[in-house]
């Protein structure tokens, strides 16, 4: 009953959100809310959401502090060269600009922290999609995928979740399965460039008239102090009766973010500008050392940027009002993730699932377990957290597999595969982080997404099987 329920609850928030009858931080709570009721469990309601709460409290401040440091270094022009250079191999094209995104997102994703690349990725790349009015979503999905490739570097969380269940070492799933996530990652890069020829085609390549230099191209689009909203963009045929675009309007709404990479905004600080890169180099250095708790280095990161590039009390405060918006939407995401995870652990719902999936493996599979885990880390990891699959799900799985002659490593780096769709699962704080700062409905996201990623996934667990490392 308890399967069955569980995957009712999951089932009903996805239709719910993706249907939009329901926000996802109401049917984050209310559903698995309902559903404890349902099992018999009201009792313990608070129980279960405290639990949450608390074992995802850490995660939520390290969100908090992260986007206010993130934004004061957008504010004071930390990443301005990285759009630059963006714009350059980008030059308005669609297609450029999408595969820019993927580039870009699996770059910065050498940090391990989902949460840095998608701040870092929409903060450059959201300005240009908005004046050229191409499609958020294809940003938010490209970005996601990249980043769930890479999560699979040892200190990206994954691999040495992996290694610690089956007491194993991290550099020994991870690096036989390179070529595999290389294979992934160029799955990706091709996603992108078709999904930028179907923004293309949809709206053209952008076309600035009387502009000289590359650098002034930059400033129409960058310098987004001008316009005052969302994209329209006009369209004229040019040789051959191809769409381009001539030039983009703004309209209403996204001032803000729209001027966020203005080269004229005051809040820049140039000559604050190595002091700011070192210290953004020492902070991630830091967290990938694990010489401090990563929400401690990001609380000290905010108060010294803060401090040193904005002295005066009132500009502190005007810097931290100004990401109050985003740091209110990903936190209350997060805690009302914390409801969700903490019902379906606390009732046994979970536990449940799992058993009920690894029990309809027919004996027959028992030689090809590494096969079944890969399969299995798709659905597994999109609805359970990694900490849920790599120390609950996966030691069955290994001890299935070993009794067949499976060894462990191949069950480590099968259950690596379903990573990039699970950078887009409900249960994942970072993915709100995404589609907050993007502007986009997290049932608009989930429905563009979750097929690509899957194939993404399929791609990954198809060269590993080629390569023999699966």
């Amino acid at each position: 009953m308890l399967t069955i329920l569980g995957f009712a609850m999951i089932a009903t928030f996805l239709v719910l959100i993706m249907t939009k009858k329901m926000s996802p931080i109401a049917a984050l709570v209310l559903i698995p809310a309902l559903f404890c009721v349902a099992v018999g469990k009201g009792a313990h309601l608070g129980d279960y959401v405290i639990d949450g709460v608390s074992s995802l409290a850490p995660t939520a401040a390290m969100l908090m502090f992260a986007i206010v440091y993130f934004g004061v270094m957008i504010d004071v022009g930390l990443f301005d060269p990285v759009v630059r250079a963006i714009l350059r191999f980008c030059k308005a094209d669609p297609m450029r600009v999408v595969v820019g995104t993927a580039v870009l997102a699996a770059i910065v994703s050498l940090d391990g922290d989902g949460s840095t690349t998608f701040m870092i990725t929409v903060s450059a790349m959201y300005p240009l999609y908005k004046r050229l009015g191409m499609s958020l979503v294809v940003m938010t999905g490209v970005a996601a995928m990249a980043n769930g490739v890479m999560n699979t570097v040892p200190w990206g969380g994954p691999t040495a979740r992996a290694a610690t269940a089956l007491k194993l070492d991290a550099a020994d799933i991870f690096v036989p399965m390179i070529p595999a996530l290389l294979v992934g990652l160029l799955g990706v890069l091709g996603l992108a460039y078709v999904l930028g020829l179907r923004e293309r085609r949809r709206l053209g390549a952008l076309r600035i008239e009387d502009e000289e230099s590359v650098g002034a191209k930059e400033a129409v689009l960058v310098g987004a102090g001008a316009a005052a909203g969302p994209a329209r963009p006009r369209k004229r045929p040019v040789g051959g009766g191809a769409d381009h675009v001539d030039r983009v309007d703004g309209g209403d709404g996204d001032e803000d973010l729209l001027k966020g990479l203005d080269p004229d905004r005051p809040t820049l600080r140039p000559r604050l500008y190595w002091f700011n890169a070192l210290l953004t180099g020492v902070l991630l250095t830091a967290m990938i050392l694990e010489l401090l708790p990563i929400p401690v280095l990001f609380l000290l990161g905010a108060a010294l940027a803060l401090s040193v590039n904005y002295p005066r009390l009132p500009d502190q405060k005007a810097r931290i009002a100004a990401h109050a918006d985003n740091v209110l939407n990903v936190s209350g995401m997060v805690f009302a993730a914390a409801v969700f995870t903490g019902v379906l652990q606390g009732t046994g719902m979970v536990d449940h699932m799992a058993g009920w999936l690894v029990d309809t493996v027919p004996e027959g599979l028992g030689p090809h377990m590494a096969l079944v885990t890969g399969v299995l880390s798709l659905p597994l990891t999109y609805f359970m957290s990694n900490d849920g699959f790599y120390f609950g799900v996966l030691p069955v799985l290994a001890e299935a597999g070993a009794a067949h002659g499976v060894t462990p490593l191949e069950m480590a780096r099968a259950s690596l595969v379903g990573q990039p769709l699970h950078m887009s699962s409900p249960l994942v704080p970072a993915v709100y982080v995404l589609v907050g700062m993007a502007r986009v409905e997290f049932g608009d996201h989930t429905r563009f997404v979750v097929k690509w990623a899957a194939l993404t996934c399929l791609l990954i667990l198809a060269a590993g099987i080629l390569f023999g490392t699966i």
